[in-house]
C-alpha cells in the first residue's frame, strides 16, 4: 500500500474552551472550516499548540470521537497521541483509529529525558501497534530527547510513518531526511527563530507544520507550497517576508499563548488558555493587534472585534 501523501499547510490547532474551561465543540467546527475555507491541507489536534499535556485522557478520548465527526473530505485530521509511556501512546492510537483518525503525530514522552535508542525503539513497537499513518515530531525543547538522522531514517523505514516535523536548528539533518526518505513529508517548523522553513523549503521540503495558521491560514497555505517552479519561491519569499513580523510574534511567548490570545481578541472562537497559563495583556497583546492590522488581517478575514478597534 502506497503512503499517504501531505504537502502544504499542516496546522497545529488550538483547542477552544468554554468559559466553564470545558471543551467547545462549536468553535471546533468553526475553526476547522475556517482553516478548510483558506487551504490548509491537514490539521493536527491536541498537539502541544491545542494544550494536550493539561487535558484530561476523557477529554482527549472526546475531542478525537466528537471532532472526527466534522470531517468534510478537504482536510486530513491528525490527532496528539503521545502518552506518558508506550502503552498509554498505544492506547491513545488505537483509540484514534476505532473513531475516524486519518492518522496521528507523536513525540517522545514528556518529561523522562529517554536515551535516543530507548526512544527509537518506542516510536518503532507503537507504529508496530497500529495501522494509522503517523508523523514524528522531532521536538527537543519541549521533551529533551533529540533524535539524530540516523535515528530518524531508521524509524522512516516504518511503512506507517509518512511526516516528519523537524523542531530544532540543524539544516543538515532536514537535508539528509529529504534526500534519503522522498516518502516522508518534511513538514518544518515555522517559528522565525529556528530558520528551518526557508532551507526546508528550498531543499525541497513539502510544508510547514505551523502554529500561525491558525490567525493566518491563507498565509502559510503559500508559505508552505512546495517549490515546483521559480515563481512559487518567488511567492513564498514576498509571502514569508510580508509575514515575518507574525511569525515572530506567535513565537513571542510560550506556545500558544500569543497565538491563542491574539485570535480571542480578532474575535475567532477560542476561548481563553487553561491554567496555570494566562493570556496576554497590554501592550504585549496591543503589539499583535497592530501586526494584524498592518498586514490587513482583519480586512482580509472579516474581523472587527472591540480591541481590533482600539487598536
Amino acid at each position: 500500500m502506497s503512503k499517504m501523501k501531505i504537502e502544504g499547510s499542516f496546522v497545529a490547532l488550538i483547542t477552544p474552551f468554554n468559559q466553564d474551561g470545558s471543551t467547545d465543540f462549536g468553535a471546533f467546527r468553526e475553526l476547522l472550516k475556517f482553516q478548510e475555507d483558506n487551504g490548509t491541507s491537514a490539521v493536527l489536534i491536541m498537539g502541544s499548540t491545542g494544550e494536550v499535556s493539561m487535558l484530561s485522557q476523557q477529554e482527549r478520548h472526546a475531542i478525537i470521537a466528537e471532532t472526527a465527526k466534522m470531517k468534510t473530505g478537504k482536510m486530513k485530521f491528525f490527532y496528539g497521541c503521545t502518552g506518558n509511556n508506550t502503552e498509554a501512546t498505544i492506547d491513545y492510537l488505537r483509540f484514534a483509529n476505532a473513531n475516524g483518525a486519518d492518522g496521528a503525530i507523536l513525540a517522545a514522552p514528556a518529561y523522562i529525558c529517554g536515551p535516543e535508542s530507548d526512544i527509537e525503539s518506542y516510536f518503532l513497537e507503537v507504529a508496530d501497534a497500529t495501522d494509522l499513518p503517523l508523523g514524528l515530531y522531532n521536538n527537543p525543547p519541549r521533551v529533551k530527547t533529540d533524535l539524530h538522522w540516523d535515528h530518524l531514517l531508521r524509524i522512516f523505514k516504518h511503512p506507517n510513518y509518512v511526516v516528519h516535523k523537524e523542531s530544532t536548528t540543524r539544516v543538515g539533518q532536514v537535508a539528509q531526511v529529504l534526500r534519503a526518505r522522498p516518502d516522508v513529508a518534511v513538514m518544518c517548523c515555522d517559528s522565525p527563530n529556528l530558520g528551518l522553513v526557508v532551507p526546508t523549503m528550498s531543499l525541497g521540503g513539502h510544508g510547514t507544520a505551523n502554529m500561525t495558521g491558525n490567525i493566518a491560514p491563507a498565509e502559510l497555505t503559500t508559505i508552505s507550497k512546495p517549490w515546483t517552479s521559480p515563481e512559487m519561491s518567488i511567492s513564498f519569499r514576498e509571502t514569508y517576508l510580508r509575514n515575518l513580523q507574525l511569525l515572530h510574534y506567535s513565537y513571542s511567548a510560550v506556545n500558544p499563548v500569543a497565538i491563542k490570545s491574539l485570535m480571542k481578541a480578532v474575535g475567532l472562537p477560542s476561548g481563553d488558555l487553561r491554567k496555570p497559563l494566562k493570556g496576554l495583556e497590554g501592550e504585549a497583546l496591543a503589539k499583535g493587534l497592530r501586526i494584524v492590522k498592518e498586514l490587513e488581517l482583519d480586512k482580509r478575514y472579516g474581523w472587527s472585534s472591540p480591541a481590533l478597534k482600539a487598536a
